[in-house]
């Protein structure tokens, strides 16, 4: 495939990408490649409606020191130079920040601000309202934390391989939603997985003015990096969760060696002999004992980067070994806050502070801490990691119902551990705009009460429509051009013009405000009646329930004893 680059003279260059003796193909119905140099391979892969991939073909951004796309030499102030991402793993920043590490920065402040690298926060037009404080005045952080595939540097090419991708188009092939609680108790972490379709917003470059259009069909999520940076994976996020997304934080994978090391390693367990390697070659590499093993170093990464033998082979499986990573390397950080000596703490602080890239609200040592003083009032126990549950499409995956209860918890400060079931969510905003007179609105009403079991319900979209003529919704209309299947009724809106109007179609029917969702989906105000309305003329909404899917698969903080299962065909004597 062809991916753009930049040649040393600034200029740019088509990029051939084969697969290197390490790659992994994608297997039929099953999950995406192995992330040890692949990735790259999908960005001009058709997606699973037929369409092309978005827009991974497109020029990349410039990778100079100093110029901007036009050669014109204007310096890209604050910005991390593309040629120089290396792929970022959100482990290490997760736990830097828990521990409030960035602390020890305060030795050479000055030396540690200038170490990190900043990019704008929402590259897209969606905007998506901040939450209702709650009575105390509090309100809940959500950061996005980012990872690269681009391998872009000696020392990660080292670690990482794919030389070929040099240059390339970054992929984010991390992503993790943090969020925590309003009134700092709780901590969530919702892992996307990268081959993920979604569609991608309209991004501009806010260094080259570059727009990259929203893409057409759906694509897969770790090509929102490449469309102006990390602030388009931003809008991506916010368009499919309607989440509001305070920062996002990018970390340098190579920094998870010198974490690992510095605090004596990870605590990670298996449950039989693994060896990551095929016949052919493909694979981490990782070779551990069974039971519980101290990694760091280059093991480190290759436990983060093992798709072979984990489970079934899948990203998916990936995601939770990463996950126990994670809560390992925050409770070790934790049991050795104080370390052994200074200098351990300034080479946290200095590896932590190279590795970053983050938005203009944390781009100093101070806010770093700041932030990383409210993290750290979580205790582990009240850490709950997931995956975004999902469902297979060839060999892609994408979002279901029970991705969308995950993010309405998320959206109303919900905890996913079950142990705040008092807390009451933040009321609806209405919204600023005033509605139009009912016979004013136009509605177009769509029959989505199709489901992977049921057929879908005949004539619902023209019945719902009659039901509105006759509350005075004269100009509802049935759409009966296209097929539809939604499991919950909702009401969608393309802008936020619109937003008001919607919110009166929904209160009109008894449809929950948390089922009005703004999306570019729609031209104008539309009615989904879902799987929960398959007849009759009166909509009821159906009870809340506020517990976490287990497609989910949560996973506690201070579970000290999960244990990877090992896939038989990778195990040795």
């Amino acid at each position: 495939m062809t991916q753009s680059g930049v040649r040393e003279d600034g200029k740019r260059q088509s990029v051939r990408h084969e697969p290197d003796p390490g790659e992994e193909e994608p297997t039929p119905g099953g999950p995406s490649p192995e992330d040890d140099g692949t990735s790259a391979e999908d960005a001009d892969t058709p997606d699973a409606e037929g369409l092309p991939a978005g827009s991974a073909s497109t020029p990349g951004r410039d990778g100079g020191a100093g110029g901007d796309a036009g050669g014109s030499g204007r310096p890209r102030e604050g910005r991390a130079p593309r040629r120089r991402r290396v792929l970022k793993w959100s482990a290490l920043v997760l736990a830097v920040l828990i521990l409030g590490t960035a602390s020890a920065g305060y030795l050479y402040y000055r030396h540690l601000n200038g170490n990190i690298k900043k990019d704008a926060l929402n590259l897209g037009d969606s905007k998506v309202a901040a939450p209702t404080p709650n009575a105390a005045g509090q309100t809940p952080l959500n950061i996005l934390l980012i990872g690269s595939d681009a391998r872009d540097s000696k020392e990660n090419q080292k670690l990482g391989g794919a030389r070929e991708t040099f240059g390339a188009t970054p992929l984010a092939d991390v992503q993790m939603l943090l969020h925590l609680s309003a009134d700092r108790t709780d901590m969530s972490v919702i892992s996307m997985p990268r081959d993920t379709l979604v569609k991608i917003p309209k991004c501009t470059d806010p260094d080259d003015g570059k727009v990259y259009q929203a893409t057409q069909g759906r694509t897969m999520t770790n090509q929102s990096l490449g469309h102006g940076g990390p602030g388009c994976a931003v809008a991506t996020w916010q368009e499919l969760t309607g989440i509001h997304i305070d920062h996002f934080i990018m970390v340098d994978f190579a920094g998870v060696v010198s974490m690992a090391d510095a605090v004596g390693g990870v605590p990670v367990c298996v449950d039989a002999n693994i060896h990551s390697r095929t016949s052919d070659g493909k694979g981490s590499g990782l070779k551990l004992e069974k039971g519980t093993s101290y990694i760091q170093g280059e093991q480190a990464l290759q436990w983060l980067r093992t798709r072979y033998g984990f489970e079934d082979g899948s990203d998916l499986a990936r995601a939770k070994a990463q996950h126990m990573y994670m809560n390992s390397m925050v409770r070790q950080l934790r049991d050795n806050m104080t370390l052994s000596s200074p200098n351990k703490l300034r080479r946290l602080a200095e590896e932590a502070t190279r590795a970053m890239t983050v938005d203009p609200g944390l781009d100093t040592v101070k806010k770093l801490y700041d932030l990383s003083d409210e993290l750290r009032k979580v205790e582990p126990k009240r850490i709950t990691m997931t995956t975004m549950p999902n469902r297979y499409v060839g060999a892609r995956v994408e979002p279901t119902e029970d991705a969308e209860q995950l993010f309405r918890l998320v959206r109303e400060d919900i905890a996913l551990d079950g142990k705040d079931k008092a807390k009451k969510p933040a009321a609806e905003k209405a919204s600023a705009d005033p509605a139009a007179p009912d016979d004013e609105i136009p509605v177009q009403v769509r029959n989505g009460t199709r489901t992977d079991t049921l057929a879908p319900a005949r004539g619902r979209a023209g019945t719902v429509a009659g039901v509105l003529k006759e509350e005075g919704f004269t100009q509802a209309v049935a759409d009966t051009t296209g097929s539809w299947s939604e499991d919950r009724t909702v009401v969608r809106y393309p802008s936020t013009d619109l937003e008001g109007d919607a919110q009166r179609l929904a209160k009109a029917l008894g449809i929950p405000a948390s089922s009005v969702k703004r999306s570019t989906d729609v031209s104008g105000i539309t009615l989904v009646v879902g799987a929960d309305w398959r007849e009759g003329t009166a909509y009821k909404a159906p009870e809340e329930n506020d517990r976490t899917p287990k497609s989910a698969e949560a996973l506690n903080g201070a579970d000290d004893k999960a244990c990877m299962h090992v896939n038989p065909a990778f195990t040795w004597d």
